[in-house]
């Protein structure tokens, strides 16, 4: 026969493992995601880092990790292996890879306006992307989101590869410009072009397209696997994503501290300065509206475009290949 004395020790151990299992824990409802943020920590991405540091990650009952990649690894390779859950990418990325057999989809676009420009000196005489005939332009490499503006440009206004002088400079904008090497940048105006003028250079940046490129920005990128098992996490993530941005607007000096912490130079007075014009430059592409927004209209016009550009190995769904979680 059992003993009260047991059956009450029995019990009280059951009470305390429901107390101290997670019971509480709404992080762990949502399960674990670990999302890949590119290559070093930086502050054009306060919004995973705010969502973290504040909680609202966990309060919307999410787990997630943030995972920067190295500087070697591929920008989808971590999420065709597994390791990532949840990749940063541009909308123009994800369709190319998609025709590419990696079956990823975009669920938020974070950027409602495409933020790669033609940089030029302020008083370089180089006024719209037309007047770029017979001159030379840098971009980092025949690839991604700087090389498609290229393209882009190069189309609307009537002009051919043989038409300018491209070099191909890596990451080198700054030398590159201040030295004469190049005419003109393709780069990104919350970045490129305010790293530019922290070294000192005063420039201007020109659209690439006059009436809006047809491209997509930055935005939240999984394999179609994590589509049919994780709707709710995406709605999670992008909630949580969505309250740090609204903290961003409000706390901006608060917004750097939390930074900071990812990355230590902030604490150099000039350093944080050049990250606060970032981070304002990277809010004015988020837009007034609901963040993470989806425009089919413009998705079908890159799928046109870049299949019409012969960036897309293979034909692709254009509705497949993003969704809306309004």
């Amino acid at each position: 026969m059992i003993s009260t004395k047991r059956i009450l020790a029995f019990l009280a151990a059951a009470l305390l493992c429901l107390a101290g299992c997670g019971g509480n824990d709404k992080a762990s409802e949502g399960g674990k995601v670990t999302i890949g943020l590119t290559y070093v920590p930086d502050v054009q991405f306060a919004p995973f880092y705010v969502a973290e540091d504040k909680g609202y990650f966990e309060d919307e009952g999410v787990n997630v990790t943030l995972r920067h990649h190295g500087a070697q690894e591929s920008l989808f390779g971590a999420l065709e292996q597994g390791t990532e859950d949840v990749v940063v990418a541009g909308g123009d990325e994800m369709l190319q890879n998609r025709s590419n057999g990696i079956k990823v989809y975009n669920w938020a676009t974070m950027y409602q306006t495409y933020p790669v420009k033609v940089i030029v000196p302020r008083d370089s005489t180089i006024r719209s992307a037309a007047d770029l005939k017979g001159k030379t332009i840098g971009l980092p490499g025949k690839a991604g989101e700087n090389y498609f503006s290229l393209q882009a440009m190069l189309k609307a206004n009537g002009l051919t590869e043989s038409d300018v002088k491209i070099q191909f400079i890596g990451y080198t904008q700054t030398a590159a410009l201040t030295s004469g090497k190049v005419d003109a940048v393709i780069g990104f105006v919350n970045s490129d072009a305010v790293a530019i003028e922290a070294q000192g250079v005063p420039v201007r940046t020109i659209d690439p397209v006059e009436g809006g490129i047809p491209l997509v920005g930055a935005g939240l990128g999984s394999l179609d696997s994590f589509k049919e098992k994780g709707s709710k996490k995406e709605r999670k993530i992008l909630a949580a994503l969505t309250k740090a941005v609204a903290y961003m607007r409000t706390h901006p000096e608060e917004t750097l501290d939390i930074v900071r912490k990812r990355v230590p130079a902030l604490a150099d007075k000039k350093q944080r300065a050049t990250a606060s014009k970032v981070l304002s430059a990277s809010m004015k592409l988020y837009g007034t509206g609901k963040f993470g927004a989806q425009d089919s209209a413009k998705w079908q016009k890159m799928a046109e475009f870049m299949k019409e550009a012969r960036l897309l190995r293979n034909p692709v769904e254009v509705s497949q290949a993003h969704i809306s979680l309004d």
